[in-house]
């Protein structure tokens, strides 16, 4: 028989980027049943599990510490974790409910993969087995009907700037890629010859690891053309971005922000960044391979490609196995 509600918790440590991942596959498993419920839950482990690696941590008990959300019963149908800090407690809850809770983990969880009844894993991680749902990029919250809904939200803004208007996506340095100085002027330069060259607008959002120095000289340096420049302050426009985008350029260092981009159908241009890294580089090279983006290389191109949709694809399989699993 067929299910029509679902009760689903999400465990993460709280940050942006894994709460996304995790509430987008959470959203379209709800989107395929009548009616359920989302409860998002931030786990923060006590010592000292928080000092250890997550295949380190037992099972029998819950890892959560001070300032974590309530892990208790009633048990939900499904559980979606993401980050080490969702293994302890999502493992605690499949042990607890006796094994009726399915518990999903999106990346890889880096413990033994039979834990959980399913894995979505990136092709990029390499990881392989009858749980494992391999997919390009990451899990994501982007839908058409949220990029029309969040388009409307900051009209006002939006619709005074020219065509074609350009989303710029700045990320920052990680432990792969140094976001310089240099990288932000040569950007800043492209950005003022495709004003020069096509008259276009700027719709500009910077991140959590954008630091201000750099995101300082690429203010000043596009002062002067018509932009919009997210200064960190009140709700976030960078869906309404990716919605009223004629073309989007995000820098290469967020495998989130890239796949985010990707779902929203519009070209796509990954601009590089001083560094390397040999997972991020396959992600990058299966999407060019693919038609989905192209090297940012100065200017503008043109072309069309269908919006990456893993969500809805990882939810439809996940429903399938949960129906399996309660025949």
């Amino acid at each position: 028989m067929p299910i029509t509600s679902l009760s689903i918790w999400t465990l993460t440590d709280g940050k942006i980027g894994m709460a996304n991942q995790c509430l987008g596959l959470a959203e379209a498993l709800l989107g395929l049943v009548n009616k359920g419920t989302i409860v998002e839950k931030v786990i923060l482990p006590k010592a000292p599990w928080k000092w250890l690696p997550a295949r380190m941590w037992p099972s029998s008990i819950d890892c959560a510490g001070p300032g974590s959300d309530a892990i208790e019963m009633p048990w939900p149908d499904v559980v979606i974790g993401c980050g080490r800090n969702a293994v302890g407690p999502a493992l605690a809850i499949k042990s607890r409910s006796s094994g009726a809770t399915f518990i999903i983990h999106v990346q890889h969880p880096r413990v033994k993969i039979s834990h959980y009844d399913l894995i979505s894993a990136p092709i990029h991680d390499g990881l392989h087995g009858k749980n494992v749902i391999q997919v390009n990029g990451s899990m994501h919250r982007v839908t058409p009907q949220m990029l029309t809904s969040a388009s409307r939200q900051f009209s006002e803004i939006i619709d005074p700037l020219p065509h074609p208007r350009i989303a710029v996506l700045i990320g920052g340095s990680n432990s792969s890629y140094n976001m310089t100085a240099g990288n932000i002027r040569r950007i800043a330069l492209d950005l003022l010859a495709i004003n020069k060259q096509t008259g276009a607008g700027l719709m500009i959002t910077t991140s959590r690891r954008t630091t201000a120095a750099n995101t300082e000289i690429l203010r000043n340096a596009i002062e002067n053309i018509p932009n919009v420049f997210w200064n960190g302050k009140g709700e976030n426009p960078y869906f309404a971005f990716l919605s009223a985008a004629d073309a989007i350029i995000v820098t290469c260092d967020s495998v989130n922000m890239i796949t985010e981009a990707a779902a929203s159908g519009k070209p796509l241009l990954i601009a590089e960044l001083e560094g390397q890294n040999r997972k991020f580089e396959a992600f990058h090279q299966s999407l060019y391979l693919q038609g989905i983006a192209r090297p940012f290389k100065g200017y503008l191109e043109d072309w069309s490609y269908q919006p990456l949709n893993e969500p809805a694809r990882v939810a439809k399989e996940a429903l399938r196995r949960i129906e399996a699993a309660q025949r």
